[in-house]
């Protein structure tokens, strides 16, 4: 018999959000990981135990660990690639440990576990530098699907890609696609599009689907110091933030609906 790992897509943390096959999921786990990110951070946690709270129909088992951190020595990449490899190191350790050899294991992972998360990557290396496991993916909903419903727009112009990208390379320069999305901006990328004096519409989104959601739209140059103080707000009050935005650039001549 072998092990098994599956990874299954929380979405944003609201346990009404979580498809039938992630609660069937969650139904065949015998043990959780939870990866504790530090006290201001202890409320992610929490989320992830309400949702089992919520969806699981027995008594479940779950092992909560510190996560390690990402250090910034080398570069960003190099950072990067030793906090990875300390994370599939962590892994290898639980899975040989907590797991029996037919027993099956879980990882909640907040949005959707394809999309710029790296669980997937760091449970591949895990996989070659212990015990043998399968490992098993449910989709959940992204934040991306949930910012377009909480504003209610469609994500893409007619005709028009979409460039899906980070603050950082937002940061670094702004992207020519008539529309993107940033993902895991800390403010940076936001601040360099306005300091460029972008004229494009923004939609901005934080904690989305709870009760804390926050939501902002209109144009940049208007909305833009707004967004960036309700974040740090938020950071501060809370500890930790979860946001994305959608931008498209300026609107042509006599305007145009999203």
């Amino acid at each position: 018999m072998t092990r098994r790992v599956i990874v299954i897509g929380i979405g944003m943390g609201d346990p009404a959000a979580l498809t039938l096959r992630a609660v069937e999921a969650i139904n065949r786990v015998d043990v959780f990981f939870l990866l504790d990110k530090g006290e201001a951070a202890s409320e992610l946690v929490q989320r992830r135990e309400a949702i089992l709270a919520a969806h699981r129909t027995a008594p479940w088992r779950s092992v909560t660990v510190p996560s390690p951190k990402r250090g910034q020595e080398g570069g960003y990449l190099a950072g990067v690639e030793a906090w990875h490899g300390a994370r599939a190191a962590l892994f290898a350790r639980l899975i040989a440990g907590e797991i029996a050899e037919d027993g099956v294991g879980g990882l909640l992972v907040w949005g959707d576990p394809m999309l710029y998360d790296s669980t997937l990557r760091v449970l591949e290396r895990a996989a070659g530098a212990g015990v043998p496991f399968e490992i098993e993916v449910v989709p959940g909903i992204s934040a991306i699907q949930a910012l377009c419903a909480a504003h209610r727009i469609p994500l893409n112009g007619i005709g028009e890609k979409v460039e899906v990208t980070t603050g950082r390379l937002v940061a670094q320069a702004t992207p020519d696609a008539p529309a993107f999305v940033a993902l895991l901006d800390d403010g940076s990328g936001l601040a360099a599009l306005m300091a460029r004096g972008f004229d494009g519409q923004v939609w901005w989104g934080a904690y989305l689907g709870t009760p804390d959601e926050m939501l902002v739209a209109g144009r940049l140059m208007e909305v833009g110091a707004e967004i960036l103080r309700r974040r740090a707000e938020a950071r501060a009050r809370k500890g930790w933030v979860m946001d994305v935005w959608l931008a498209r650039g300026p609107w042509p001549a006599g305007g145009r609906t999203p």
